[in-house]
């Protein structure tokens, strides 16, 4: 056996030992899992700011 052929079969080996942890773990991402709720956040209530005290409206600028 010459040096080619060694690291063909032990790509192999190798690949193979890959594969099956891959399908031991399960799919990968959504596929084969069941799709999870929309979760609908609920917005925090917004509080209204506070009021602050006016001045008195000047309508007319005296001369």
């Amino acid at each position: 056996m010459n040096s080619q052929s060694v690291a063909g079969l032990l790509g192999a080996i190798v690949a193979s030992i890959v594969l099956v942890v891959a399908i031991a773990y399960g799919p990968i991402g959504q596929y084969g899992k069941p799709a999870k709720p929309a979760s609908i956040q609920q917005p925090a209530p917004v509080q209204p700011a506070p009021v602050a005290p006016r001045g008195p409206v000047i309508r007319e600028v005296p001369n």
